[in-house]
């Protein structure tokens, strides 16, 4: 299915990206100064429990999906979702077109008991820097967006300034690249960047592939509990929520929905 010209491509989103990075530049010094005195970060999710472990993102738009919830309060969002179970609090960055902020971000890991994940698309050890200095336990990296080279020196930049990593993966020819960046956890995204396709099965087969000791976040297209049920059988030992919980009126109820998934490991 061709990508709806209405949406902005992968590499539209990407030259936002470089441009973040190189306006970045010459605040290094200062970037770095505020990592390096940020106060410790919770961990990161760590060893898989006996049911599926929700993470909840606080959402407002998407580049697939429009606007979610305009007016979310990213601090109520969030303390909702962990009152509901959720394990971990996603929270999208990217203004041009998530509508999120390091400001989100910074408010959300302080007012939650749990770890935070910086969701955006990092390209550089600054963007790294930045999520360390506003409280994150864990930055997002996409396999799809860099060479296999980058992804393993951002991973260990990452690790460097004491934040896992959640490592990206779409396909099978993503996968190995993936691994030998040594992921904390890896995210078989089940939606193509490219093209904002939603396929559950194929990312249901990935999952399959990944070795066991590897824990496992299955992300996007998660609707229902049938949902977490069915990627709790393929092998999830997570799963990242965004639209469905971010959207409603009722946050709470709306992860508790989903919470309580027996895994079954692979």
């Amino acid at each position: 299915m061709p990508a709806n010209p209405r949406r902005p491509s992968l590499s539209a989103i990407l030259a936002v990206a470089h441009e973040r990075v190189a306006a970045l530049q010459g605040a290094a010094s200062e970037l770095k100064r505020r990592a390096a005195q940020a106060a410790p970060v919770l961990p990161f999710l760590g060893r898989p429990g006996s049911t599926v472990g929700l993470i909840a993102e606080v959402k407002r738009r998407s580049p697939s999906q429009g606007a979610i919830r305009e007016d979310l309060d990213p601090i109520a969002h969030a303390r909702a979702y962990v009152r509901g179970g959720a394990v971990a609090i996603s929270v999208l960055t990217d203004e041009a077109h998530f509508g999120g902020s390091l400001d989100d971000l910074s408010r959300v890991a302080a007012a939650v008991p749990v770890p935070v994940l910086r969701k955006d698309f990092i390209l550089d050890e600054l963007q790294i820097m930045e999520a360390r200095a506003a409280g994150a336990s864990a930055v997002l990296l996409i396999a799809r967006i860099v060479e296999p080279d980058h992804l393993r020196a951002l991973a260990r930049a990452a690790q460097r300034w004491g934040l896992a990593t959640l490592i990206e993966v779409h396909d099978a020819a993503e996968l190995e690249p993936a691994l030998a960046a040594s992921p904390g956890v890896l995210g078989i995204n089940a939606r193509d960047l490219s093209t904002f396709v939603v396929d559950l099965e194929g990312a249901k087969q990935l999952i399959a592939r990944v070795p066991s000791h590897v824990p496992v976040v299955a992300e996007s297209g998660v609707e229902t509990r049938r949902d977490v049920e069915q990627l709790a059988v393929a092998g999830a030992d997570f799963v990242l929520v965004g639209t469905s919980v971010a959207r409603q009126k009722n946050p709470e109820d709306a992860v508790r929905a989903l919470v309580g998934v027996k895994r079954t490991g692979r």
